[in-house]
Parts: structure tokens; C-alpha cells; sequence
């Protein structure tokens, strides 16, 4: 049996910094907060999101900002908290600054190590959303502190917007846009939670992304129905068979080839360093998205297949009332990703039409699309001079995610939003709402280095 004092000093050990001392006092404070964020278990229904805001809250305070301009806005069991560094105006309209507290769930009998403590091992950050996007939180949170301690007036009010249900439901952020809308109102938005830098599987850079785009978020229940019966009389109008095949017919249909400027000239430039046949089918379809020998080879690869087209795939099943019973209904969820430009209700009419007309196809909830910010020379310049003091000289890449952040919600505002992260990392590295979700330790301290320098220069005299 294993002495439990023999596991607590073996999960301290794990926890603590392996060089402690060589970290900075701004990289100890900022791995301080990393941990204690990591500890809090803010996923859906577990109501922890005002408890870690809370925290935050009385952190800034401590900083110095004063009480007027700290926010905590509740929204059912979560909510967001709004901080504003006050600056002397002469640069314009605020900034803000985005991430999100919420975490997908997260059991310890699944993983290696426990999700809620920041453990550091092997060069990695292991932890439940030490990626997706705690990283972000501690990042902002210790770069105002930092600015706050060195006395920096900005040129700009500068916000920090932390949302409690990206996760899920949005609900904060759609409160944020709406109800506070003065708390928000700003000249365009740099968003934690998108973009950011790639890794080769050597360590080194490839290059770094801004997400000027994403595609929205819709989920589509289909449903059959039937008189039902006895198991023992089948009939040929089943309810689950039904919905079998027209979830079959969904599998098989591919929604039109799409492109704009953002996916162009990001083809064009990943397609300078990505390898072999993919490599060459990026910048095939850059030169001609009509390419159909490309365009199979991306849609081929699922890292890439989002980026050209609207994708729709099943993603939850329900059916039948009795093991002994004829089904009288079933149920499938299709969660759909679709390119901008093209609408909602276009796409559920789309499904209709591949399903037929047994199968009926509704719309959940009220989904939210945006179209792409435009690309800001103002902003792009100021990433970019930030980006290299890393790694000099390596390519600024547009972006537009296949996934979906807090970002449309402020876009469709009229505030524009770049994804501009901040974390270098390998794609082999990647495992947001998996297990033993890690990040490499230097990403994060880079992160550091490089939101320092960013927000001086946006806000910053020159």
C-alpha cells in the first residue's frame, strides 16, 4: 500500500517550477495565478466561474485598480467579470482584451495526473484548460499587474473581458454585447482565446496566426417519428432506421468548396512551410480554389477540411422508449461549422433537402454568425513586432478557426476581433478537451514576454 504522505510530497514535487530559481518575480507571479486558476473546477453546473472571478477581482483590487472600474456581472450559475485599466485617452477608443474562465468537464479517474493541479513535468504545463484557456487568463491578469506596478499609463483605456460559458452556452458574453454594452464598447478587440504560434515537431517556429474569422457554431436536431408497436410485428417503417439513413445521406453529402481573402492568403503562406503533397495542395489552392485535386487533398486531412467548406457531422443519438417496443421516435444531433458568408437557416434548409421529407430537421437554440474583421495594418504591424522578439523574421499568417470563440458575438457588435493568442506549441501537443491537456512551460513564459511588449505598443506613447 503506498504511503499517502509518499504521494503528497511526490504531487508537490510534480507541481513546483523545476528551476524556480531561475524564474523572474513577473514569471513567479504569473505561475502562481496559472495554479490556482488551474485548481478551480469551473466547468458547466459546478459554479465555480464567480468563485475564480472573485478571486481575480480581489487580485486587481489588491494591484491597485480601483472598485469603480472592476465588474463581476453574474448570469445564472456563471458569470463574467469586466476589469478596465484606465488610460489618459490620447490614443483613441479601448481595447479589449479577451479569454475565458469556463473549462470542458474533466474526471480524474481519467487522467494521468490530477486535472486541477498545475503540474509541470518534462518540460509541459499539465492540467485542465492549461490550454484552452487558463493560460490566456493568467497571461492578461499578470501583464495588467505587471503594468499596474510599473506605473504605465496607457494611451487607451485598455479592458480585460473574461466570459464564464464559452464553453457552453455563451450566455455572459451575449450579456456583455448586450445589456453591457458601455462596459465593452471599444475600437477593436484582441482575443487570447484564437491565433497563436505553430511548432514544428523539431521546436522550430513555423509561423504565427491571426484569426481575423471563424465559422459559426450550429447544432440541427433531426427527428423521425412512427406509430411504434410491438417488438415482435417489425414493420417497414422504423423510427431508428429512418433516421440511420438520413444520417448516412448527411455523411455523404459535402457542402460547396468555399474561400475568402483570409483562407487564401493563409493557404498561401502555410503552404511555403507545410511538407509533402499537403504542403503543395495548399498553395495549389491558393493560386486556384478551384483546384479539384487540392481541394480533395485538403478535404482529406481533418486539420484542414473546415477551412474549405461548411462541415456538418452527427454528434448524439437518442431513440425508442422500450427494449421490447417499436420505436415511435429517434433523435440525432448534427453539429454544424459553417463558413461565413453563408447562413444559418440556408444550412439547415440544405439538410432538409439531403434527409427528405420523413426526416424533420429544427434549428437548437439561436446560433450566431459574423463575418470576417478586416485585416488592420495598425494591428497586424503591432503583433507582428511582438511576435518577433521571439522569433524574428517568421511569417505573419490571417486565420479564420473551424471552431468557435466569444469573438462572433463581439464581431457582430461591430467590434472587430483578432485572435492573436500568444502560445507557440506543436500540433502534436494539442489536447484542449482531451486528457493530460499540457502546454510547453517556455510557451507560456514567451506568452508573458510577448503580451508585455504587445499591449505597450498598441497603448503606449511613441
Amino acid at each position: 500500500m503506498r504511503n499517502p504522505l509518499t504521494g503528497a510530497l511526490l504531487a508537490l514535487m510534480l507541481s513546483a517550477p523545476c528551476f524556480a530559481a531561475d524564474l523572474t518575480p513577473d514569471q513567479s507571479q504569473a505561475r502562481e495565478l496559472y495554479a490556482k486558476l488551474i485548481s478551480y473546477k469551473t466547468s458547466e453546473g459546478l459554479g465555480q466561474v464567480p468563485v475564480m472571478a472573485g478571486f481575480l477581482a480581489d487580485e486587481f483590487r489588491k494591484a491597485g485598480f480601483a472598485d469603480a472600474d472592476i465588474h463581476l456581472l453574474p448570469v445564472g450559475e456563471t458569470a463574467s467579470l469586466v476589469v478596465r485599466y484606465r488610460g489618459d485617452g490620447s490614443g483613441g477608443k479601448p481595447i479589449l482584451l479577451m479569454a475565458h474562465m469556463d473549462v470542458v468537464a474533466a474526471d480524474p479517474n481519467d487522467w494521468k495526473r490530477d486535472p486541477f493541479t498545475l503540474i509541470e513535468e518534462n518540460g509541459y504545463f499539465f492540467g485542465r484548460g492549461t490550454s484552452d484557456v487558463k493560460d490566456g487568463i493568467a497571461t492578461l491578469t499578470a501583464t495588467f499587474l505587471r503594468l499596474k506596478r510599473e506605473g504605465f499609463v496607457p494611451t487607451r483605456d485598455l479592458v480585460i473581458v473574461f466570459t464564464g460559458d464559452e464553453e457552453t452556452e455563451m450566455a455572459t458574453t451575449r450579456d456583455l454585447a448586450t445589456t453591457h454594452r458601455d462596459l465593452i464598447d471599444a475600437d477593436y478587440a484582441l482575443n487570447y482565446d484564437g491565433g497563436g504560434g505553430t511548432l514544428e515537431e523539431d521546436g522550430t517556429a513555423r509561423t504565427f496566426s491571426i484569426q481575423t474569422a471563424e465559422k459559426a457554431y450550429a447544432d440541427f436536431e433531426l427527428s423521425t417519428h412512427d406509430a411504434g408497436g410491438h417488438s415482435s410485428r417489425p414493420t417497414p417503417t422504423n423510427a431508428i432506421y429512418q433516421l440511420a439513413d438520413a444520417l448516412k445521406k448527411v455523411q455523404a453529402y459535402r457542402f460547396p468548396t468555399m474561400w475568402n481573402d483570409t483562407t487564401l492568403a493563409e493557404f498561401a503562406a502555410e503552404g511555403k512551410v507545410a511538407p509533402g503533397a499537403l504542403g503543395a495542395s495548399m498553395r495549389a489552392f491558393a493560386e486556384d480554389p478551384q483546384n479539384q485535386a487540392a481541394v480533395e487533398t485538403l478535404a482529406a486531412d481533418p486539420g484542414n477540411v473546415g477551412r474549405t467548406r461548411t462541415t456538418c457531422v452527427a454528434t448524439m443519438l437518442r431513440g425508442g422508449h422500450g427494449r421490447n417496443a417499436l420505436p415511435q421516435s429517434a433523435t440525432a444531433n448534427v453539429n454544424c461549422r459553417i463558413f461565413p458568408g453563408t447562413s444559418i437557416e440556408d444550412v439547415r434548409k440544405t439538410l432538409q433537402e439531403v434527409v427528405g421529407g420523413n426526416v424533420e430537421v429544427t434549428t437548437i437554440g439561436s446560433p450566431v454568425s459574423s463575418e470576417a474583421s478586416p485585416l488592420r495594418p495598425d494591428v497586424v504591424d503591432a503583433v507582428t513586432r511582438a511576435v518577433h522578439t521571439l522569433y524574428p523574421d517568421i511569417e505573419i499568417v490571417p486565420n479564420q478557426s473551424s471552431g468557435a470563440t466569444d469573438g462572433m458575438y463581439f464581431r457582430n457588435a461591430g467590434i472587430p476581433t483578432y485572435g492573436v493568442g500568444g502560445m507557440f506549441m506543436k500540433d502534436s501537443d494539442a489536447f484542449a478537451h482531451g486528457l493530460d491537456e499540457r502546454v510547453p512551460v517556455k510557451g507560456f513564459y514567451d506568452g508573458l514576454d510577448y503580451w508585455y511588449v504587445l499591449l505597450k505598443d498598441v497603448a503606449g506613447k511613441r
